[in-house]
């Protein structure tokens, strides 16, 4: 019996650090953005300025990239806490094992953590690795 006392106080402690979800933005737009942050053979950091989504306390910056701008069959992406009494959110999504003098396309969008995207995403960019 103590066993589960225990077991269930513990959870209710992990329940109660799970942050609230926000109200989703009803429009959102890109702010800044999309541009290269760091460059170097094998890696990038592309970054993006949005207003705040709201919605899931954490989101993901995602960025799909190939080296034909009809083919970004590559995704990466990096989780970001939102703060929500920030009006905007800053993404920065780093690309590894990349080509060097190499161009590639890319575009930009974000996500909950659920998976539901956030109804905003730019038109294709590219870059060249030095």
């Amino acid at each position: 019996m103590l066993a589960i006392l225990a077991i269930s106080v513990l959870s209710c402690n992990l329940c109660a650090q799970v942050s609230p979800t926000t109200p989703e933005a009803p429009r959102m737009r890109i702010i800044e953005g999309p541009k290269i942050e760091l460059a170097k053979e094998n890696l990038t950091i592309i970054s993006w300025t949005t207003d705040n989504p709201g919605g899931s306390p954490v989101h993901y910056g995602v960025v799909h990239y190939g080296t034909d701008p009809n083919r970004l069959i590559e995704t990466a992406k990096s989780p970001i806490r939102l703060d929500p009494d920030h009006s905007s959110t800053v993404f920065r999504v780093r690309l590894d094992d990349l080509k060097p003098q190499t161009t590639y396309y890319y575009t930009i969008d974000s996500m909950q953590a659920s998976g539901k995207r956030d109804r905003v995403k730019s038109s294709v960019n590219h870059f060249t690795t030095p």
